[in-house]
């Protein structure tokens, strides 16, 4: 048996998350996926996922493995799966990898985007995968707040009931936002997320751009460990799981750009520091 590992990009829009429903429940991503293969090849196979997004989430950088007795090359996996799948779901990479490699439990570290369209005027190309906020906000104090959600914490805070983690401490190594043209853009990179814990955060930052937090109360919600003391929950539609990484780098030897100021050898005290795969 072959594990085959694939990288997918989707447009979250139309379907119900990642992980397969029940059909009454309308179609998910793992659902057309396997579908499609078993059109291709005969053959039933079980998707692992590096990320089970909600629906509405997008994703351009998710990963998932699975294996399969099927001897088609990987070369062509991609370019198979595509001439079946739906407009909104491609293929964009697939291998052969070792046996043990499993989507979700190797990974490293993830990266998340979500998007606000701070416009008075909504754009149309952008109403899909970025949220509409009209009101000014005032970024300048949203990227203090992001700043201060950055590192190790108990983020139980910003995490929605429902979901299965027994732990709440995550290390967040990068929350930054960008802005450009009015489109805010928050990057949030960690070694693993809670539920909801990206649109909790990205909550949380709008209501600090509107004044109804204020950035310096951050440490205190973290400390608080209550959801309450947080923001909303922001929409799905902004937000994208970007990258899964599986390799022995750090967030910052892929993403420079995120290197922190004044950090000097920030490989080594990332290798040294516990990786916890959520």
């Amino acid at each position: 048996m072959r594990n085959i590992r694939l990288k997918v990009s989707y447009d979250g829009t139309m379907y119900h998350g990642f992980q397969r429903q029940p059909e009454f429940h309308g179609p998910t991503i793992q659902g057309t996926l396997e579908l499609v293969w078993r059109k291709l090849v005969g053959e039933e196979v079980t998707l692992n996922t590096a990320g089970r997004t909600d629906r509405g989430v997008h994703a351009t950088g998710q990963v998932v493995n699975f294996l399969t007795a099927a001897q088609i090359p990987d070369a062509k996996i991609p370019k198979a799966f595509n001439s079946l799948l739906p407009r909104d779901i491609r293929i964009l990479e697939a291998q052969t990898a070792p046996q043990e490699f499993h989507a979700r439990f190797s990974a490293r570290w993830k990266r998340y985007d979500y998007r606000i369209d701070n416009q008075p005027i909504s754009n149309v190309f952008t109403r899909l995968y970025a949220l509409h906020e009209p009101i000014p906000l005032r970024v300048e104090e949203m990227k203090l707040a992001a700043h201060l959600l950055e590192g190790k914490h108990n983020f139980k805070a910003f995490s929605s009931a429902g979901g299965v983690s027994k732990t709440f401490d995550r290390n967040l190594y990068v929350c930054r936002i960008q802005e450009d043209e009015g489109l805010l853009r928050i990057t949030c990179i960690g070694n693993g997320f809670l539920y909801n814990m990206v649109r909790i955060i990205a909550g949380t930052l709008i209501n600090v751009g509107k004044g109804w937090i204020q950035a310096e109360e951050i440490p205190n919600i973290l400390l608080s460990l209550d959801r309450k003391r947080a923001g909303i929950t922001a929409r799905a539609r902004g937000l994208t799981l970007s990258y899964v990484h599986y390799g022995e780098e750090s967030p910052y030897e892929i993403f420079p750009e995120y290197l922190p100021p004044m950090k000097s050898d920030v490989k080594n005290s990332f290798s040294s520091s516990k990786i916890e795969l959520r």
